[in-house]
């Protein structure tokens, strides 16, 4: 995810820390959240150290690493400590047993990269045996209360399977009066924001997203 990380901060003019979170199988759930929200902590704490701007701290993040991004917004609110933004590019914000009730689940199902099989393979591996379901850590479409929320600049595309959670969430959020700017691109699929060297189209919607962040931090 180096070329993401090196767009963000080009088009965005900011310092972009990229977080090595441990991943499952081998560390399954609450591991990379707990090392996201560690980090986010850290930068926070050490903003200047990095030359950054503690007015302008946002978390980001793609795919798997848009929900730790989704839950670290939340966890820094719920401890009353504010930023400025949140980037969610195609989130993964439902890992419920039922979240193949999204229609994009199905429609979407095979053929554009990312399938459903694949969502409920990276289900198994990431919960532990021991997980309660509605834990809002995984499941972030499930926090009770999401006002206060930093503004988010939400993602998705047209043939991806999480197309529908992730706009699920935008309205959640909007519902719960936070700002949000909500990007549906069509014709594009998962994982575009790292096809812009290969596509007109990516490269276009990876532009606008990173302008829209640019202007949310102002």
């Amino acid at each position: 995810h180096d070329d993401h990380a090196r767009r963000i901060s080009h088009d965005v003019g900011a310092v972009v820390v990229s977080v090595d979170y441990r991943l499952a199988p081998e560390h399954q759930f609450p591991a990379g959240v707990e090392d996201c929200l560690a980090a986010a902590r850290h930068v926070v704490e050490h903003v200047a150290e990095y030359g950054g701007d503690r007015d302008r701290i946002a978390v980001a993040g793609d795919s798997a690493g848009g929900n730790p991004s989704a839950v670290t917004a939340v966890a820094l609110r719920d401890a009353g400590v504010p930023i400025a933004a949140q980037l969610l590019i195609y989130p993964g914000t439902d890992f419920s047993e039922t979240a193949d009730r999204y229609r994009s689940r199905e429609e979407n199902a095979e053929g554009y990269y990312l399938t459903a099989d694949d969502m409920r393979w990276f289900r198994q591996h990431y919960l532990p045996d021991d997980f309660v379901p509605g834990d809002p850590r995984a499941s972030v479409i499930d926090t009770p209360d999401l006002a206060g929320l930093p503004p988010a600049v939400i993602a998705v595309g047209e043939f991806d399977p999480l197309r529908d959670e992730g706009e699920a969430y935008a309205k959640a959020l909007a519902d719960a009066g936070v700002d949000v700017r909500l990007f549906r691109f069509d014709g594009l699929i998962h994982g575009f924001f790292g096809m812009g060297p290969l596509s007109a189209a990516a490269d276009d919607a990876i532009g606008q997203l990173t302008a829209s962040l640019r202007d949310v931090l102002g």
